[in-house]
């Protein structure tokens, strides 16, 4: 049997405990247009038994107009405790495809105070596809206290990013597909320039999974040596919102490098802009 991630729950596991106290099931499906999907609909249609949604375009900071920009702790502890959460929970989270949307909610629980945090192999289109249980009744949810505290380390601000491409204190590892990084293919924003920032290294999210599961550690180790990332040296990650970027930052725990912070504004914020640098071209 291979080596796998220590953040990663098969669906059997899952099935297994879906009646244990202090589980807490989280479908964080979220879609981009072109995915022709809809992750609440899809939720309230046929969900894993006992999972509360968690809106990704909800659960943001109150003050910005940045997509999925990541909340303060008062925020994110408001939204979440409603959904009967507790800091202390085994938190298991999902998404339809296995690896797009929920790396980020993963990221966010644990850049948010909470101890143990995992994704379920395969996701909900997975888990249907092996006929295990779903259902379409409400949800009851007592109510919980999230004790959030923001880890500030972990998240890069628009001034680290101009600082890091001045002197290339990190290595920035870009999760959109290669086109995007390139400049070949346009980004999906109107109005948003393509390309990468000066110093990119470009590791797609969809390559670091298989059939909706992550890569085992392996094979991780091999793919960001071939994009040309030192798992010596610090990493930032980057994206298109935010969101993807989490599916790397995943992968550099699941390989052991702990070094690294997620760009929450990502290339929305980047690329969105006039006064930024930024490259086309392969990296």
């Amino acid at each position: 049997m291979s080596e796998k991630s220590r953040f990663t729950v098969s669906p059997s596991w899952l099935e297994e405990r879906l009646e244990t106290p202090g589980l807490s099931i989280v479908d964080a499906s979220w879609y981009l247009p072109a995915h022709g999907r809809d992750g609440r609909a899809e939720h309230e249609a046929g969900r894993i038994p006992g999972a509360v949604f968690f809106d990704q375009d909800a659960v943001v900071h109150p003050e910005t107009d940045l997509p999925h920009a990541l909340p303060d702790a008062a925020t994110f502890q408001r939204h979440v405790s409603a959904m009967g959460i507790s800091e202390d929970d085994t938190i298991v989270v999902y998404d339809g495809p296995g690896l797009f949307s929920a790396p980020r909610v993963w990221w966010m629980f644990r850049v948010m105070g909470a101890k143990n945090v995992l994704l379920l192999d395969g996701g909900l289109d997975g888990w249907r596809a092996e006929g295990r249980p779903l259902t379409d009744k409400p949800v009851q949810t007592a109510p919980a206290v999230f004790n959030a505290k923001l880890d500030e380390e972990r998240v890069a601000s628009l001034e680290a990013m101009l600082q890091l491409v001045e002197d290339a204190t990190a290595q920035i590892a870009d999760a959109r597909p290669a086109g995007r990084f390139t400049g070949a293919e346009p980004e999906p924003r109107a109005g948003m320039r393509s390309g990468h920032m000066p110093g990119a290294r470009n590791v797609p999210a969809s390559a670091l999974s298989r059939d909706g599961r992550l890569l085992p550690p392996n094979e991780l180790r091999a793919l960001f040596e071939g994009a040309g990332v030192d798992l010596s040296r610090p990493v930032v990650t980057s994206c298109g919102s935010g969101v993807t970027a989490a599916v790397i930052s995943l992968a550099l725990e699941t390989v052991g490098h702990s070094d690294h912070r997620l760009y929450d504004g990502s290339w929305s914020e980047w690329g969105g802009r006039a006064d930024t640098p930024v490259e086309t071209g392969e990296a």
